[in-house]
């Protein structure tokens, strides 16, 4: 394993933190256009509504299970491949709330009074596109990823597959298991099953390059000094 500098971790972060401000600007796009959840979160309503009904559940809130859900994922991920699990893995489960809230208080004005279901549909698949591509960048930084996007990526490197059809697969399954559980469903989150994955697949070979131009580049300058 090659050894990085601070420097290095360092602008690997930053380009992680810039991913993940573009992917909640997504996130919050899709959010506004109120035509249902995105498939990991119909997974936590399930999971949440499911688990409410349990006597002496303590803490119960659909947040929390999306906390408890995504630590399973990470404690999972320690135990099969602990490699998977670095320190921007943390910061998007840090940051990802805050950035949304942030989004949702400068958009709901414009966004959030739209009644036409066609717009809707645009600004829920604009939400999707952006969503993509801000991902990509929060993968290619390789300095950590969200836990739910993890689960894609690791079955994508096991099995060697492609990661957009893993993608799809996998957003599928968490609807499935969601419905199941009792989660709801919406024409939006169709949309994000079978968007984010092939977009996704798009953006990631354009952002690996960019994103290794300015590494290399820093590599090169803390050499010559």
């Amino acid at each position: 394993m090659i050894k990085r500098s601070f420097k290095q971790v360092f602008v690997r972060i930053v380009i992680l933190l810039v991913g993940l401000t573009i992917a909640h600007l997504g996130v919050t796009l899709f959010l506004l256009a109120d035509l249902g959840a995105d498939p990991f979160n119909v997974l936590v309503q399930g999971i949440f509504r499911t688990t409410a009904e349990l006597p002496r559940w303590p803490l119960q809130s659909h947040g929390n299970t999306h906390i408890a859900i995504c630590f399973l994922i990470i404690l999972a991920l320690l135990i099969i491949d602990r490699s998977y699990i670095k320190i921007g893995t943390i910061l998007c489960m840090i940051f990802g709330g805050p950035i949304i809230d942030a989004f949702t208080y400068i958009l709901s004005g414009p966004i959030g009074n739209i009644d036409l279901l066609p717009l809707k549909i645009l600004i829920n698949g604009l939400g999707c596109i952006i969503l993509a591509f801000g991902m990509t960048i929060v993968i290619k930084s390789d300095a950590g990823t969200g836990p739910n996007d993890l689960v894609s990526i690791v079955l994508s490197d096991k099995l060697k597959k492609n990661f957009g059809v893993i993608r799809i697969i996998v957003d599928v399954s968490f609807v499935v298991i969601g419905l199941l559980l009792g989660g709801s469903f919406g024409i939006g989150t169709f949309i994000c099953a079978f968007l984010v994955g092939p977009v996704a697949n798009i953006f990631l070979p354009i952002n690996e390059k960019w994103i290794r131009v300015i590494i290399k580049k820093i590599i090169d300058n803390h050499i010559k000094k």
